[in-house]
């Protein structure tokens, strides 16, 4: 049905691109590996963290109350922007939820 010469030809082609799937198949394996690395470390910490005594969870809030005496005072600024963003933030909204509020109204 075929002549000899483009059956060999045929057979070359899909030969490359079985190799350029197989290349393709290692890049993309390649290239979860990487991604997948963060979420690993975190499965690692997770796992750590639940065989902790629930006693040694314990001993966390007050080694987080000396870690805050220690740095707390060089926190201020931070703490105070972490107390007012949120009213800010929901002025901003509120003002501008208006702003619409009347342009939709002016339009109709």
């Amino acid at each position: 049905m075929y002549p000899q010469r483009e059956l060999a030809r045929l057979a070359a082609h899909k030969a490359a691109l079985r190799r350029n799937i197989a290349l393709h198949r290692a890049e993309c394996a390649a290239a979860a590996a990487r991604v997948a690395q963060p979420l690993e470390w975190l499965d690692r910490v997770v796992a750590f963290w639940r065989r902790l005594s629930p006693l040694a969870v314990l001993a966390a809030v007050p080694l987080g109350f000396i870690v805050r005496r220690t740095i707390g005072p060089r926190l201020k600024i931070l703490a105070s922007l972490v107390k007012w963003v949120p009213l800010v933030f929901g002025a901003v909204r509120g003002v501008s939820a208006a702003v619409k509020a009347r342009g939709a109204s002016a339009r109709s």
